[in-house]
């Protein structure tokens, strides 16, 4: 063996035996893993975040040893089908359509499903109609448009087969991240933060098991969404308008933070931005727009507001409250879904109009709590749902969503039985150690924080 090696593997042999037993851990959880089995989901996947700890603490200053483990870790996944999900059922379904011509907006999979002869151009119709869902199968697709053109180009280059396209979309969702990683660690260097920060990304089992195990497009709005930011503050406002405008269009979140642009570019940049942003989301619509789509799309979308409840913290709460004062619960959902939307627009613009927002560092906190004040009073909290709000946290001092990310997992137990139950005192196990975190943090940053808040002095820059 060369003496570089030697030298390599006695430097290095702990962080790669972990990278090894990582793999391990993963290939389990890719290949011999059923959604049911919750003590060995959350055992596979704490020991994965225990090793993404341990090989940041060790290697964080090692780039190119981290990065080919991430790149490893996802490779892993590479011919499994998704266990945990059954959503990308519905993303090769509108993909199908989208990419023969059809609108995937138009009708719900169970009113294709009446239409004669769609067997004879569909041939996948049947399996992705019983998989995908009764609920996904009776509602129009929920999915923005630059969501539904990477739909179609993946079912397009997998060959319209259902092994090829969740091939095509997990190689797509890779490449977003490495791209979210190159440009978040640019991003965090124009900071003058530490780059092995954006690790807590590029390594954390959230992110790769969600991402690239189950086909969530999250990491591509992350990626869009970090080359904006990069290109807007390197570059000037003109450059980050397309990315930002494709992020909206992947996932609509990047939404709730527009108004935290006005004080970052100022008036007339901003103005700028807001038009040209404007325009490429109406480019985006164009091609698949009809006169129903914004009855169709809204219908949908008001249904994840009004209708649903999963894994909700502060919305848990307020429900066990609004059942003792004998409010019915679909009663009150749908009261506390209309709240929310507000809420979250109304600390947007209250953050927006804080002066410390005017700076760069100081913008990522502003984001940060936008993010936090939708997520922890949301009634429907999947773990996917974190990555973004995770990914914009690197820029600030606080780390609850890393923590979070470590066990948002545990709303999986849900579906240890025949149906979908939750256990509600994993629920609050979770939501106390997110809260409890958030005190901590904010105690233990207290002057920045009180800095901040106040807008009091100059040495608070985060």
């Amino acid at each position: 063996m060369p003496r570089a090696l030697v030298t390599y593997w006695n430097l290095h042999r702990i962080p790669i035996l972990i990278l090894l037993l990582s793999m391990g851990l993963y290939v389990a959880f890719a290949y011999d893993l059923a959604r049911s089995d919750s003590l060995k989901l959350l055992t596979l996947y704490w020991a994965l975040f225990f090793f993404c700890f341990k090989l940041i603490q060790f290697e964080k200053w090692n780039f190119r040893f981290l990065l080919v483990a991430g790149i490893l870790f996802r490779l892993v996944f590479l011919w499994a089908q998704p266990e945990l999900s059954q959503d990308f059922y519905r993303f090769i379904w509108d993909g199908t359509l989208l990419s023969h011509g059809y609108n995937p907006y138009e009708l719900s999979p169970d009113a294709w499903m009446l239409k004669d002869g769609i067997r004879q151009w569909f041939p996948l119709a049947d399996t992705l109609h019983q998989n995908m869902g009764s609920l996904s199968a009776r509602n129009f697709s929920n999915y923005p448009p630059a969501n539904q053109y990477f739909f179609a180009l993946c079912v397009k280059l997998g060959g319209g087969g259902l092994p090829g396209s969740i091939l095509a979309m997990r190689i797509l969702l890779i490449l977003a991240d490495i791209g979210a990683f190159y440009f978040g660690r640019r991003l965090l260097l124009l900071l003058n933060k530490a780059p092995y920060q954006i690790f807590w990304y590029f390594l954390n089992p959230l992110v790769i098991v969600e991402l690239t195990g189950n086909l969530h497009f999250e990491g591509v709005m992350v990626f869009f969404f970090a080359l904006s930011l990069y290109l807007l503050m390197k570059f000037g406002w003109l450059w980050g308008t397309l990315p930002y405008a494709i992020s909206i269009g992947v996932k609509l979140v990047p939404l709730m933070l527009l108004p935290l642009i006005l004080p970052l570019l100022g008036i007339r940049r901003a103005s700028g931005f807001y038009i040209l942003t404007g325009i490429f989301l109406g480019l985006l619509i164009y091609p698949i727009y009809f006169p129903d789509l914004g009855p169709h799309y809204m219908q949908t979308l008001k249904l994840w507001f009004s209708n649903f409840e999963f894994n909700a913290g502060v919305y848990r709460m307020a429900e066990h409250l609004a059942e003792w004062q004998e409010i019915k619960p679909w009663i009150f959902i749908a009261s506390y879904g209309k709240v929310i939307p507000w809420l979250t627009a109304g600390t947007a613009l209250l953050v927006s109009l804080h002066p410390r927002i005017r700076r760069s560092k100081s913008w990522f906190t502003g984001a940060l709590a936008v993010l936090s004040v939708y997520y922890l009073t949301a009634a429907v909290v999947h773990p996917w749902y974190l990555v973004f709000p995770l990914f914009v946290g690197l820029y600030t001092r606080f780390r609850f969503f890393v923590v979070w990310s470590a066990l948002v997992m545990v709303s999986y137990t849900a579906y240890s039985g025949k149906g979908v139950e939750e256990q509600t005192w994993w629920i609050a196990l979770e939501y106390s150690a997110v809260f409890g975190m958030i005190l901590y943090e904010i105690f233990r940053n207290r002057r920045e924080f009180v800095t901040f808040v106040k807008n009091d002095g100059a040495s608070g820059t985060d």
